[in-house]
């Protein structure tokens, strides 16, 4: 069985204060605004609106936890890179992110998703220096690489890994599309050897 099917909302929050006490190993979705992060969940989950997709960058402003068969959770963290929202606002988020990518006892690893045609843009490089201060695994997830020719695909993940080479944590890259349903299997295995390897701080 898939280790994402089943997924069950549990919470959204605006704080990491409002988060449910630490229960369970937990894996962050993260990424830009527009770079598909809500599709990437939805397929995964096998679920057409687990997570909301929205054609306005900056909409979903919470922290949502969903719950998986096997106890792990899935949390889907505000898109981040929100042109459309006021500066304050910005600041808040951000610290929001910070806070829970770094402080987060029971966060084994993170799910980074960037839109393959514009990877690693500086937002993106913030995040990954956020997390990867912990040490602990950040897998990198290229979306809508079916807009991309084959020798496109190549060249970008070559190079976005060569980017990559020394962040401080494990990192690992893929491309995946929530279109063609491809790439499903391989975040799969990732996180499955995440949580096999009791990667928990808990």
């Amino acid at each position: 069985m898939s280790l994402f099917r089943h997924a069950v909302f549990e919470i959204s929050v605006a704080k990491p204060s409002g988060l449910p006490a630490p229960f369970g190993d937990e894996i962050a979705f993260a990424g830009r605004s527009n770079a598909g992060k809500s599709s990437a969940i939805n397929t995964l989950a096998a679920h057409t609106r687990l997570a909301y997709v929205s054609k306005t960058p900056g909409r979903t402003q919470l922290i949502n936890l969903f719950r998986l068969k096997n106890g792990a959770a899935m949390v889907d963290l505000p898109g981040y890179g929100f042109a459309q929202v006021p500066m304050a606002v910005r600041r808040e988020w951000q610290g929001l992110l910070e806070h829970y990518l770094t402080q987060r006892e029971n966060l084994i690893g993170l799910v980074l998703i960037m839109d393959s045609r514009r990877p690693l843009l500086e937002l993106d490089w913030k995040m990954i220096g956020w997390f990867s201060a912990t040490g602990r695994p950040i897998h990198c997830l290229l979306t809508k690489s079916d807009k991309l020719t084959k020798q496109e695909q190549t060249k970008i993940l070559r190079e976005t890994k060569k980017a990559l080479t020394d962040v401080g944590s494990p990192v690992t890259v893929q491309l995946f599309s929530s279109l063609k349903k491809t790439g499903m299997e391989e975040v799969e295995t990732v996180v499955a050897g995440w949580l096999a390897a009791g990667a928990s701080t808990a």
